[in-house]
This record gives structure tokens, sequence and C-alpha cells, in this order.
């Protein structure tokens, strides 16, 4: 039983860039998805795929690396766990190394980058932070 699948995806992910894998595999939820798809937005991972495979549905990441295999991913850090929520304002949404990284929030206008959460003016919960 897993108890934090979102600190599992991080892991894997993290692990996946510093083994210079081509791409890491995951059990799918619909909140990993869409943490997915905001890293494939701001050019962290190459493509996301979704797979059903022996009735388990899995979630594919193309990691994206530079000239000399370098990883578009240096660093993740999970942020808010589920025993230490951490909810932030929009106006409190701390910046990621100085502006070179971003923050993944859930907000309920759906999850987001903390860029977009200070434009639309919506706090929410801080998942993770990707630089």
């Amino acid at each position: 039983m897993m108890t934090d699948p979102v600190s599992d995806m991080l892991a894997r992910i993290r692990n996946g860039a510093l083994a210079r894998h081509d791409r890491v595999e995951m059990p799918h939820s619909n909140l990993k998805k869409h943490i997915a798809e905001v890293l494939k937005s701001e050019g962290y991972v190459d493509d996301v795929r979704e797979s059903d495979g022996e009735g388990k549905k899995t979630l594919t990441l193309v990691l994206r690396y530079g000239r000399g295999k370098d990883s578009a991913i240096d660093g993740v850090r999970r942020v808010s766990a589920p025993g230490r929520r951490v909810y932030v304002r929009y106006d409190r949404i701390p910046r990621v190394r100085s502006g070179m990284g971003i923050s993944i929030l859930s907000t309920s206008r759906g999850v987001m980058t903390d860029r977009q959460a200070r434009e639309q003016k919506v706090g929410g919960e801080l998942l993770c932070e990707v630089w």
C-alpha cells in the first residue's frame, strides 16, 4: 500500500533523471497526470503517455535532456505531504530558486504552476517544487 503516490512519482522522476533513463513509468492517477501535464507544458518532460496494461493504467513520462545528456530536471522536492499539508494564498506563494524553478499547486481551478496561480489570484495546496 502506497501512502503518498505523489512522492513516489517525484522519486521516480528524480531517480530516472539521475540514471539518465529515457522515460519513467508509474501507476496512473488523475492528480499524477495533471502534474505530468504541467511538467510537459513547462518544458521539464518531452511527452506524457497513458496506457492500459493488464488491467492497470500506467503513466509514462518521456524525460527531456539537453546537450551532453544534462537533464532538464535538476531537482524536485515534495512540499505538502499527507501528514503535513501546506496551503498558501496566492500572494504568499514562494519563488523557487529565485524564479529559475516552479512550484506546482493544486487549486480550486485545477493543478497549475506558481506563476499561473499568481496571475489568476488563486491559492491552494503547494504540492511540490521543480528546478
